[in-house]
């Protein structure tokens, strides 16, 4: 569908606000590949040493789409760690499942481990993620270092281009945004190879498609998002806006 622009006048741009689509966590939406298949495989488990397991990569690898699709999966209660605080949390008992994100960068050491208590006590399964394995984690609290640590880790490696293709393809026709192949390809290959940079780039490119009233070309990738290529890409070549220009 086209984007409606018999409203605004001729030559004024129009106003580019920053409404992000929400984020579809659900199993169809998640897209297979080799870098999440030891995750998948290990979701897809009954059972776990400890009814724990760890989650890890970095930013924009599908982590928490992973921890999302299982919860969905078997009605776990979805936390973020950053957010635990042991002075509200309320005494109650925990569900049959927990997924905790960001466990990395948990705020409250004594509310992580309380909470896992809770879920040893009770039996529940609990899966977490965050950007390292436990092992390399800085924790103050020994009992709580010594549990997340004896977690078992599977790590999710960064996106394989065949899954970045296709992830841009998909961030793109979500914002209605028609871009050449030849733009794709491009992006695909200088783009940092993490799916929040994807992210990023569609989100700027929408935002500069929508402000100058115009397609989106190489050039204007170029020149939108230099803080994101390499440095050596953000340099036009004499011959290229011509070649853009399509």
């Amino acid at each position: 569908m086209a984007r409606d622009q018999r409203s605004e006048p001729e030559g004024r741009e129009q106003f580019a606000f920053a409404l992000r689509p929400p984020a579809d966590m659900t199993e169809a939406r998640f897209v297979r590949a080799r870098s999440n298949a030891d995750a998948r495989a290990w979701l897809a488990q009954e059972e776990w040493p400890d009814r724990r397991l760890w989650l890890w990569g970095p930013e924009g690898c599908g982590k928490t789409h992973l921890l999302h699709v299982w919860a969905s999966r078997r009605g776990a209660r979805v936390m973020d760690a950053r957010l635990l605080d042991s002075v509200t949390m309320e005494p109650k008992a925990v569900p049959g499942a927990l997924a905790l994100d960001n466990v990395g960068a948990v705020g409250d050491e004594r509310a992580l481990l309380h909470l896992l208590n809770m879920a040893r006590d009770s039996r529940a399964h609990v899966l977490m993620a965050g950007v390292a394995p436990p092992s390399r984690l800085d924790v103050a609290l020994p009992d709580l270092a010594s549990r997340l640590r004896a977690t078992v880790a599977v790590a999710v490696g960064k996106p394989e281009d065949t899954l970045r293709a296709t992830v841009l393809l998909r961030l793109l026709a979500e914002r209605q945004l028609v871009v050449g192949q030849h733009v794709t390809d491009w992006l695909c290959r200088r783009l940092p190879r993490t799916g929040s940079a994807l992210l990023e780039a569609v989100e700027q490119l929408d935002a500069a498609a929508l402000a100058q009233r115009r397609p989106v070309t190489r050039t204007m990738a170029r020149h939108v998002l230099a803080d994101l290529l390499k440095p050596e890409e953000t340099q036009t070549a004499p011959d290229e806006s011509r070649r853009d220009a399509r």
